[in-house]
């Protein structure tokens, strides 16, 4: 249970970070790309084992992290255009929303089973992610010309958190998981990369040290929220369906207070509800 909410706690610290870029006015794109590459670094430090990397690519989960590493920057850049075409409330509860994707995986493939207390845990959070990710009284509003956007965005994350498990349960060593995660992180690195070559070929890239720095910080904490993701998922007592549901309301309800603390936001009443029904949604999906 540490392994969780440490993950949960660092992902939510990562919403403080992206604002203070907007506060700074770093790229967050280019800051992104660096990160990936801070993360890898860490990874490989924090490896203990003996595997060299040469032999990386014969691993099992080799492919699997390949994947990832591709995966996240493209949901990263989907994210972004969600945000920028449909707001950052759409974003939020597409991304988080997607839980469901992983939760039905377990119960499919896992055969976890999911009684009814468990169940209603589960659609609690769900109205308690799109409640508190409400930053307007009118609630979401989505075009019919981008809602491809949003879709594509709750189809990515849940690929990401379900491939996560499926690899960490298949073919991820206990002691593995720190060069796991860093080879996600770098293909996602050199993904990235390929972003920015685009705009070099434009002559739109511009670079500034304090994306350079941002991404020094981003890096860091965005390593240890996998890390710790993956350790949660291999310590036993919580299924993988209780895990990412409490994970993913967790890191919203979590955000928002951040937001209300250390940037003075205001919560509108079906936030502050919505931050209530989280609390309850994680005390049924822990039920027992």
């Amino acid at each position: 249970m540490i392994y969780l909410a440490l993950s949960i706690l660092i992902s939510s610290l990562l919403f403080v970070i992206f604002k203070l870029f907007d506060r700074f006015q770093v790229n967050t794109s280019h800051a992104i790309v660096v990160n990936y590459f801070v993360a890898h670094i860490c990874g490989m430090l924090a490896y203990s084992g003996n595997l060299k990397h040469i032999e990386i690519p014969s691993q099992g989960w080799f492919g699997g992290a390949v994947f990832l590493g591709l995966l996240f920057i493209l949901v990263f850049n989907i994210m972004a255009l969600t945000s920028q075409r449909n707001g950052l409330s759409v974003a939020s509860v597409a991304g988080k929303m997607s839980v469901v994707v992983p939760v039905a995986f377990a119960v499919v493939v896992y055969k976890e089973r999911l009684g009814s207390i468990k169940i209603m845990g589960i659609v609690l959070a769900l109205i308690a992610v799109y409640l508190t990710s409400m930053k307007n009284k009118r609630g979401v509003s989505i075009q019919r010309k981008t809602l491809w956007l949003p879709f594509l965005l709750f189809f990515g994350s849940g690929v990401i958190d379900t491939a996560i498990k499926y690899f960490e349960t298949r073919y991820v060593a206990e002691g593995d998981v720190p060069i796991f995660s860093a080879t996600i992180f770098a293909f996602a690195a050199c993904m990235g990369m390929l972003f920015i070559l685009k705009e070099v070929i434009r002559k739109r890239f511009h670079f500034e040290w304090k994306s350079m720095l941002g991404g020094i910080v981003l890096g860091v904490p965005n390593y240890f929220s996998i890390y710790y993701l993956l350790k949660a998922l291999q310590a036993e007592g919580l299924e993988s369906s209780t895990l990412f549901t409490i994970n993913n309301v967790a890191i919203v309800m979590l955000t928002t207070l951040f937001g209300l603390f250390f940037f003075e936001e205001r919560l509108l009443k079906k936030n502050w509800l919505g931050i209530g029904i989280a609390v309850v949604a994680i005390i049924l999906v822990s039920y027992r």
